[in-house]
């Protein structure tokens, strides 16, 4: 690709958009308010927007190698806490899809550099189901099978978060898992059961929310 042309199509996409409305760009800069945090893979093929068949802006998009959340990740948890407590999303969305070269290469032993902290997270998923997917002889479907878990373990991480409890508690958030089938084009809702899953974790990972007494000081 001749970089160049990405500015010449910079400015074809510009005048289409003030051909259509004069306004478009000065609307675009007053701010945004969308319902969906969407945190998906950095696969090249398709963008969120295009998968969900919406328009910029009705999405907040974070894309890192498999749609991971681990906690430990300043700029995953940072985009939860602006999308959750700043833009007050209505639905935090975590998307994998089959034929993911970080899940694939998580199923195998090699050595991968600095990508292999990132990795271990996937292993760790994978160590979590491994006697269900060694009960999967065909190795596609095992594969797909741990795309599949990978995402729900991301919701789960999700809902470890104080900022998502406290919002699911206040204003009704949700959390989906969905899959992107590469093949057929198809999302796919894994139909997890957020209050469910939720219920079976607040044991260990619930967090006090209540606001602390503050205290009164003399003068």
């Amino acid at each position: 690709m001749d970089i160049k042309r990405i500015f010449e199509n910079n400015q074809e996409w510009v005048q289409k958009k003030l051909d259509i409305d004069s306004n478009y760009f000065s609307d675009l800069s007053k701010g945004q308010t969308p319902d969906i945090l969407y945190i998906g893979c950095s696969d090249s093929r398709v963008t969120a927007e295009e998968l969900m068949g919406i328009a910029p802006g009705e999405a907040f998009v974070l894309r890192n190698i498999a749609n991971m959340v681990p906690n430990t990740d300043l700029s995953v948890m940072s985009v939860i806490n602006y999308a959750v407590e700043q833009l007050k999303v209505k639905h935090i969305v975590i998307c994998g899809h089959y034929y993911c070269g970080g899940v694939q290469a998580a199923m195998k032993s090699a050595d991968l550099g600095i990508l292999n902290p990132w990795l271990r997270n996937i292993r760790d998923v994978y160590r979590t189901h491994k006697d269900e997917l060694a009960a999967i002889d065909n190795e596609e479907q095992r594969y797909k099978r741990l795309v599949e878990l990978n995402v729900e373990e991301q919701c789960i991480n999700v809902i470890k978060t104080a900022e998502v409890q406290k919002a699911q508690r206040d204003r009704n958030l949700t959390v989906h898992g969905w899959v992107f089938d590469v093949h057929s084009g198809k999302l796919i809702d894994l139909n997890i059961d957020f209050i469910k899953l939720l219920e079976n974790i607040m044991e260990i990972y619930r967090l006090d929310l209540t606001e602390p007494e503050t205290e009164t000081l003399n003068a």
